[in-house]
């Protein structure tokens, strides 16, 4: 389920507290007491089996003899109960609990586990919705419900918190109320039997009363679905979120408080730059960036300029800068040229400009106003420490003067100290400009704005066509690795292993199997040169550590005297070691290359990643890395890879040639596809991939096996293209199209398709005249999650990106996959061809085998043809009431 039934639990008429009390603190007296003194317009019922009143309101001894089905149940009772509870409600209408008791399987206990189960199967056939159990309850400020144990009440906003621990809720409560920091929605979600992190971000992102969503995360159970309203809610509004259990400690604390694995950190980082969110490390950040995004726009660039009357506090900001991994302004001369004619000659002339102790409210008018015209400065931090000089209040007043409601560059700000510092903060406050206490907040609080940005830009940012069309053999790869698991193995054998990486198109050294010292040395010879010589086992993944691999070794003695000496070190380091043979390579000679690792493990939560960083013998000491969910295109492969330390180097420096940075992504977006394709790899890694200006080449390959349970696809937290929709199209007269799942490297043709369609065409699509499509709306149709919407393009085989467009067919389904809305376009000179009646049919049968229930859309009464295919197709169709000029359609899928 995503958001079923959850206007009951966020908008609910009447509520019934199952385990009100009459004792004081306890948990039952503390619900009772906020559900009914919360202002709540509607009825609470209380129900105890002994009272007959909580707290001057009636009480009822059980569900059956409540006057009216509650839409939203709170219950506080021992966990045994809680299964026969929920069927009870449920059998009456009942469409939403909040389970506040704990007991169901913290810790994997096993009791407590079959309560949690028995729990869900009482709620299912209802569509119950549930949150919990263990959590603290939720919170809807401005229809005054409160239900929740939290000692608090919480201001009304437009901030809407998720969290997984309740203790944190009412931390936020108390540390948000001194502040006068108000909030849409509070949501405590326990161990999210039902309701979950996916849930409320499909919830929230729709709704109009929270301007952010706040996470505070320990653990995701659905990575797909997490990731797919992740990024729904990403593209709508800020979402901020703090991940708990970022190391060892912290997941194990993770694991016994909500009974979830948190998996590795790592690898959420990565998850939430996909989605688009942006991740800080505390709750003081949590609510700083929201501050900083509410006040003003994220700054195009990372190029700070500092303005301050201390150079101490200059510096201090700037190392922080730094670490947060932005850089200062290079202010043009011109800039420079008016700073010198209104500083005093002692200023600093450089970024931080230190305007010197004594500075005025006219100085820092006259030093920010060319910085506000400089095009190089992305932003500017204004700084004042207090001096018993010059007034702290009269210089934040010439900010606020000296801006006059510009937003551009974005400006910050931090004075440092007590009251008169609180009174200019305040001052700022009020003019919606952003103000810290110290400057490494607000340094930190500019690099959140930057990558919030470049997050956001991610999510739109067309990729580059991919520079080679490579066909892997799939056929070839999967006859290896299914001879593999028949014998029994777990790793595949060296050659095995770029055998299936060539499968791949990925460049490999050849290699020669040789059963003993002799015939490794005749296999030298055969190759001609100085050769690698490597120990061949099933028992040995990793050959240099039990010296199983030797260099440039020249003619037939040398290697089968290497050999020889190879074979008796490992029998006597490794005895019972399996020991097949020998491989012998030829030494590969690129001066100047890079050894850099490509690799993939499993994740517990989000499946299979791709790696990549340094590579080497001592690739774990270095830990130069940088991770990546598939699947890839070449901006995201780009984006992994510069994440990394290496990548400078890879670029070149000190006369060295860059290396072929495409080739080594279009090596990462094939090991990505090789992870699609074959759900028996659980691990591997090429190691090293040498790569300099002319390519890339796989010296070593490991892959680990293991039994499929699903598809490969089936195990991505993102669903990949779905290529098993493509189809060719034969034409009546003659030629033929391609009809295929629609690509986020198609903007550019789309942009150009919509650029020959007349205006009544665009008229009958979009029922208003559009002169062109935006790279942003275009970037919204090609960016698609396959997971919830589905658009289908005619167009000829070739590039994507390249080629024409005569059609489009597109479905975006509800959270809930029960209804789709339909959208349909074919260009005017393609018309009469029976094209529109194929992408119609072809959408409508993926719809229904996704399981939808229903395809609908809203057409212009005035389009007769596209009237007439829905009549034939068998759409109902029905007047819109609101707008008389458009018909709704319907059809009704089984």
């Amino acid at each position: 389920m995503t958001i079923r039934n959850l206007d009951y639990l966020f908008k609910p008429r009447s509520i019934a507290l199952i385990g009100a009390s009459r004792r004081p603190n306890s948990v039952g007296a503390v619900l009772a007491r906020n559900l009914l003194q919360g202002g709540f317009d509607g009825p609470v019922m209380p129900v105890h089996p002994k009272h007959d009143h909580i707290q001057s309101v009636p009480s009822y001894p059980n569900v059956k003899s409540l006057p009216r089905p509650p839409d939203l149940a709170v219950i506080a009772t021992p966990p045994e109960t809680v299964p026969g509870l929920i069927a009870e409600l449920g059998a009456l209408g009942t469409k939403a609990a909040v389970v506040i008791t704990a007991g169901f399987g913290e810790g994997a206990d096993e009791d407590g586990q079959r309560l949690k189960q028995a729990m869900l199967d009482a709620a299912r056939p209802h569509l119950l919705r549930l949150v919990g159990p263990n959590c603290l309850g939720i919170l809807v400020p401005k229809i005054g419900l409160n239900a929740s144990f939290a000692e608090t009440a919480a201001r009304p906003g437009r901030l809407a918190f998720v969290a997984q621990s309740g203790a944190v809720v009412t931390s936020v409560i108390d540390w948000a109320s001194s502040r006068k920091i108000g909030f849409s929605h509070l949501v405590s979600l326990g161990a999210m039997s039902d309701v979950d992190l996916g849930d409320m971000l499909d919830y929230l992102a729709s709704d109009r009363d929270s301007r952010a969503i706040l996470l505070y995360i320990e653990a995701v159970t659905s990575a797909r679905k997490f990731m797919s309203a992740a990024r729904a809610a990403a593209r709508s509004k800020p979402v901020i979120v703090v991940k708990a259990g970022r190391h060892a400690e912290g997941a194990r604390a993770v694991a016994s408080h909500t009974g979830a694995l948190a998996g590795s950190d790592e690898v959420y980082d990565t998850a939430f730059r996909r989605a688009g969110m942006l991740r800080v490390f505390s709750l003081e950040e949590l609510f700083d960036a929201v501050g900083t995004l509410g006040a003003i726009d994220p700054p195009p660039g990372d190029r700070l300029t500092i303005l301050t009357n201390g150079g101490g506090m200059g510096v201090l900001a700037t190392d922080s800068l730094i670490d947060e991994g932005g850089r200062l302004a290079e202010l043009t001369p011109e800039t420079l040229a008016v700073l010198d004619k209104v500083l005093p000659p002692t200023w600093s002339r450089a970024n931080p400009i230190d305007i010197i102790g004594d500075a005025d409210g006219a100085r820092y008018a006259a030093a920010l106003t060319p910085l506000l015209e400089d095009r190089t400065v992305d932003a500017v931090l204004v700084l004042h420490c207090p001096t018993a000089i010059a007034s702290s209040t009269e210089a934040a007043r010439a900010v606020v003067d000296s801006l006059g409601g510009k937003k551009s560059p974005s400006v910050l700000t931090s004075w440092v100290g007590g009251e008169e510092a609180r009174k200019a903060r305040r001052l700022f406050a009020d003019h919606k400009i952003p103000t810290y206490e110290t400057p490494g907040q607000a340094a930190r609080a500019f690099m959140h704005m930057v990558t919030y940005r470049r997050n956001q830009a991610t999510l739109i940012e067309t990729p580059a066509s991919v520079p080679e069309d490579f066909t892997p053999d799939t056929a070839k790869a999967r006859d290896i690795i299914a001879e593999a698991l028949r014998a029994g193995q777990v790793w595949l054998s060296d050659p095995q292993a770029k055998a299936v990486i060539e499968a791949y198109a990925i460049p490999v050294a050849g290699t020669e199997i040789a059963g003993d010292p002799k015939a490794a040395a005749e296999a030298a010879v055969s190759l001609g040169g100085a050769v690698a010589l490597k120990i061949l086992s099933p028992d040995i993944t990793h050959k240099t550590d039990v010296g199983g691999v030797v260099l440039n070794l020249e003619g037939p003695r040398a290697v089968e005297a290497a050999a020889t000496a190879m074979l008796e070190h490992v029998s006597r380091e490794k005895p019972g070691t399996r020991i097949e043979g020998f491989t012998v390579e030829p030494m590969v000679r690129r001066p100047g290359a890079y050894e850099l690792i490509v690799g993939m493990s499993e994740d517990l939560q989000f499946g299979p990643t791709i790696l990549f960083g340094q590579g080497g013998t001592a690739v774990e000491v270095i830990s130069d890395k940088a991770l990546a969910l598939p699947p890839l295109n070449m901006r995201l492969a780009h984006e992994a890879m510069s994440r990394t330390r290496i990548h400078r180097l890879l670029q070149g420096y000190r006369g060295l040639a860059p290396v072929n940075l495409d080739a080594v992504a279009l090596t990462l977006i094939k090991v990505s596809q090789l992870v699609i394709d074959f759900a028996e790899i659980a691990e591997m890694d090429i190691n090293p991939l040498l790569a300099d200006e002319y390519g890339v080449i796989a010296l070593d390959a490991r892959i680990r096996l293991a039994r499929a349970t699903r598809p490969g696809a089936a195990r991505l937290a993102i669903r990949p293209y779905p290529k098993e929709l493509e189809e060719i199209i034969p034409l009546d007269e003659g030629g033929k199209l391609l009809l295929r799942p629609v690509l986020p490297e198609d903007e550019p043709s789309l942009r150009a398709a919509f650029a020959k369609l007349t205006p009544e065409e665009i008229r009958l699509r979009f029922f208003a005249p559009i002169k062109t499509l935006s790279h942003i709306q275009a970037a919204r149709f090609t960016q698609i999650d396959y997971d919830r919407e589905m658009a289908l393009i005619l167009t000829e085989e070739g590039t994507p990106g390249r080629t024409d467009i005569f059609g489009v067919v597109r479905i975006a389904a509800d959270p809930d996959n029960e209804r789709a809305e339909y959208a349909i376009i074919v260009r005017h000179d393609m018309t009469g061809k029976g094209l529109g009646r194929l992408l119609m049919q072809r959408i409508i049968d993926y719809a229904s085998r996704r399981g939808i229930g229903e395809i609908h859309g809203d057409v212009l009464r005035e389009n007769s043809a596209m009237l007439k295919l829905c009549k034939t197709l068998g759409f109902t169709q029905t007047s819109n009431l609101d707008e008389m000029d458009v018909v709704l359609v319907s059809l009704k899928l089984t």
